[in-house]
């Protein structure tokens, strides 16, 4: 697991620790190229095989408005949410599919995480559900690209109550979930597992370059 929050990584470890299981905190940005590099070669050197990637960083700043969006900020976004999965994907997706000493190729899945924000982005996060948009891209490509050895599939999440919920207006998100969701109210962290868990698994042996919605049932 990576972050550029290592902490939050090693306390995850931990856990995974406890639980008899491998594990390795990295500290890592998702908008470095060069980090990219280095986080893949450390998994790599750690474990001897990647069989699951799951790209999950994101960023998603607000601004007053489109033409206030500096540069820098336009080049964070996008280096956030999709340089950092590309470079990462195809680093661990040529490792996945590359012939071990014996001329095995064990392959793996890919797994991206993207946004409603992807396909239906509203006026504050036009250049984050670009990016996003651009990752829905990507995962078909590459599940072109790696197959059959490799499954690339992505999650769409819709509004779930994660620490960014922190800063939301609750009542105001709660009354408008009523009406906007079939579901009528927001995702727990919980319930986007058995999506994530289906991606990973031989149980999608046949599933490739698929948007996953996990979203609430947008009305």
């Amino acid at each position: 697991m990576a972050s550029r929050k290592v902490e939050n990584c090693e306390s995850v470890a931990k856990e995974v620790l406890a639980l008899g299981r491998r594990a390795l905190a990295v500290g890592y940005h998702a908008a470095s190229w060069d980090d990219a590099g280095r986080l893949a070669n450390e998994a790599i050197a750690e474990f001897g095989r990647i069989d699951i990637l799951v790209n999950n960083a994101g960023m998603s700043p607000l601004y007053s408005s489109l033409v206030d969006v500096t540069e820098d900020l336009y080049d964070k976004v996008l280096g956030v949410n999709l340089k950092g999965p590309f470079r990462l994907s195809t680093l661990l997706g040529t490792h996945m599919t590359t012939p071990d000493a014996n001329n095995v190729i064990h392959g793996g899945a890919i797994i991206n995480v993207s946004s409603t924000s992807s396909q239906r982005p509203s006026p504050n996060e036009v250049i984050y559900g670009a990016a996003k948009a651009a990752i829905n891209t990507l995962t078909i490509g590459l599940a072109r690209t790696f197959g059959p050895h490799v499954r690339v599939n992505c999650i769409v999440p819709g509004p779930f109550l994660t620490d960014i919920s922190k800063a939301w207006d609750m009542e105001q998100f709660n009354a408008r979930a009523k009406t906007a969701y079939s579901m009528q109210r927001g995702g727990e962290p919980h319930e986007i597992v058995g999506a994530a868990l289906y991606l990973a698994s031989k149980a999608s042996s046949y599933t490739t370059g698929m948007l996953l919605n996990v979203d609430g049932g947008p009305r």
